[in-house]
């Protein structure tokens, strides 16, 4: 299996990418809307937070779950008991952002949102009758002035030697929410996991824009839309000395919508975080 790479710009875009979810999980689009400077400069700037002990001011608020998370208290994937090797910061248009940094990440997260709401149209549009008609709503609705949808800037430092052993910088997991919107990270590393449980890259061009689907959108469309295994694997040789910045937009639904006859989002969300042991 291979995951092709989708021209935004192309009148078939839409199915094409659509197919490739289907298909893999994961669909990779070129030529999209959202700027590379803006990236390229997003991950300049957290580098230096991450770099910074005042990141110790903005620890995470067990709650809201906004915030700086450190590496000591980092997510151990479902099924898995070594923490991954990652630190992260939670950004909510709601929640606490260092001042330096707001007013570009928000930007980022509003352009994010607009692009992600037309990639759920293009979900709806092709998916088959049966299907659509298990949505309680539009796809793009659902997260429309949602409070919930979270950018999660993550910083996996470079590795010295002392990690945990069989620890990887993010063991195989799935993720919760509809669709997660991704710029290609910094650097490589980014894996998906095929049907036959054989591992393949997903293409990591600077400049790709990565989109898997998570479980919410599984949940919603009655298991059409499959909810990929996907991890990001330790790098070897001069590689393991760099950083890796990832930036990854995971599209939550409004806490009401009926995601299908068992759960609504908030529900569905508290059952998923219990599991990771992080509520």
């Amino acid at each position: 299996m291979t995951l092709s790479v989708v021209d935004y710009t192309d009148k078939n875009a839409p199915e094409l990418f659509v197919k490739s979810l289907r298909e893999t999980g994961f669909g990779v689009l070129k030529n999209h809307p959202i700027q590379q400077s803006l990236v390229e400069s997003i991950y300049h700037n957290w580098q230096e937070f991450f770099n910074n002990h005042g990141k110790q001011e903005f620890a995470f608020d067990v709650e809201k779950q906004d915030g700086y998370f450190s590496s000591e208290i980092s997510e151990v994937a479902k099924g898995h008991t070594q923490k991954d090797i990652k630190e992260y910061f939670h950004v909510y248009p709601w929640g606490r952002i260092p001042d330096s940094l707001k007013d570009e990440i928000l930007n980022y997260y509003q352009l994010a949102s607009n692009l992600a709401s037309e990639l759920l149209d293009w979900v709806e549009a092709y998916s088959p009758e049966d299907v659509a008609k298990n949505y309680s709503q539009p796809l793009s609705s659902m997260i429309k002035d949602t409070p919930n949808t979270l950018l999660r800037i993550l910083h996996y430092p470079p590795l010295t030697g002392d990690e945990e052993a069989g620890a990887i910088r993010a063991a195989a997991h799935e993720d919760i929410n509809l669709l997660t919107i991704l710029p290609a990270a910094n650097e490589p590393g980014l894996q998906v996991q095929c049907q036959d449980g054989s591992w393949i890259n997903v293409p990591s061009d600077f400049g790709n824009l990565i989109i898997n689907i998570g479980d919410m959108l599984q949940e919603a469309s009655g298991g059409y839309f499959p909810s990929t295994t996907h991890r990001v694997i330790n790098p070897t040789g001069k590689a393991s000395t760099k950083s890796r910045i990832s930036l990854p937009l995971f599209l939550h639904p409004c806490s009401d919508v009926k995601l299908s006859e068992e759960h609504t989002q908030a529900s569905y969300l508290l059952e998923r975080l219990r599991e990771l042991g992080v509520k």
